[in-house]
């Protein structure tokens, strides 16, 4: 009789989202433009392999615009900054490109009109995270960060008429409700976004997840430790139904353990993962017995988004 066979459930969607492809082309253009070195402001997607290798192509990343020499070139990440970033750019005469996702520039923008409107603003997301840094610095004296349904208790407003909730764009959309349903039992008349505020590529890639993981053994998910999209992916997985999952950079850390009586993988990858990255994956478990390879699709992704105005002219004339 012969063995079972094995296979592999690959997640679609999964990989590069609009907001990364153009952040991270933003970087390749500048350096074709401008030449090395060119600074980014943080990870300007995290992901590893990405920063690895722009680095090597000779963008230089930093924490803070004041480890850019004045005048230089600088790029801001993917996640966004505060008014006060731009303004300590300014101060060292550095020429700016803004690859903010588009998406993350939206919630900016309601933060920004909430605050006029003298809302109190609770921001669901997690402290630390670059996004949420940024978009609290829009108006730091409106927002306040919630992390999880567990915080709800500490949280005091002044009019609870005149209450909102904005989110991370990268969040567990499970998670996010959850944190949204105990903010209105206390807040009854709390308001929503006026739209959608976590991105469609997480949210998308999310369902896909789901989709498979009850007939998977494993869950592979292919993105680094810091990116908050990826590491939701893993819990979704798990919280779906999937035997164990597990979140790799490289296929090089998969530990044959892990594959001991396994028959179903799901693979999936962040919105911060360029796709070579799941071939070798898909290399790997070919070579251990796993060649049967069978696509999960749940939705197609189209949207693209312009390149940053800074951008724009130079592209045009290439």
């Amino acid at each position: 009789m012969s063995d079972p066979v094995k296979r592999v459930l690959l997640a679609k969607p999964r990989g590069y989202c609009a907001g990364v492809d153009r952040a991270v082309e933003a970087v390749e253009l500048a350096l074709e433009q401008h030449g090395a070195p060119v600074y980014v402001r943080k990870q300007i997607v995290h992901n590893k392999h990405v920063v690895e290798t722009l680095e090597e192509r000779g963008a230089i990343f930093v924490d803070e615009t004041d480890e850019v020499p004045p005048g230089a070139l600088v790029v801001f990440s993917a996640h966004g900054v505060s008014p006060a970033v731009h303004a300590q750019a300014a101060e060292r005469e550095l020429r700016t490109i803004d690859a903010t996702c588009p998406l993350v520039t939206k919630v900016h923008h309601e933060a920004k009109r909430f605050a006029r409107e003298d809302y109190d603003i609770l921001l669901v997301g997690h402290h630390g995270h670059e996004e949420v840094e940024g978009t609290s610095g829009e108006a730091p004296e409106h927002i306040q960060i919630v992390e999880s349904a567990e915080d709800v208790g500490g949280v005091t407003v002044r009019d609870p008429e005149k209450v909102i909730w904005l989110s991370q764009t990268t969040l567990s959309v499970d998670e996010t409700m959850q944190t949204v349903h105990a903010l209105r039992e206390r807040f009854p008349a709390l308001q929503n976004p006026p739209s959608d505020d976590i991105c469609y590529a997480t949210q998308n890639r999310q369902v896909a997840v789901k989709a498979m993981a009850a007939q998977c053994d494993l869950v592979l998910v292919v993105g680094s430790t810091n990116s908050s999209n990826s590491v939701r992916l893993v819990e979704v997985a798990l919280q779906a139904g999937a035997g164990a999952s597990y979140l790799i950079d490289y296929a090089r850390e998969i530990d044959d353990a892990w594959l001991d009586g396994v028959r179903t993988v799901g693979l999936t990858s962040g919105a911060s993962v360029p796709e070579v990255l799941v071939r070798g994956v898909l290399d790997r478990l070919a070579e251990v017995g796993f060649d049967s390879v069978e696509e999960i699709t749940t939705a197609e992704e189209t949207l693209t988004f312009s390149l940053p105005r800074e951008l724009r002219p130079s592209r045009a004339s290439r």
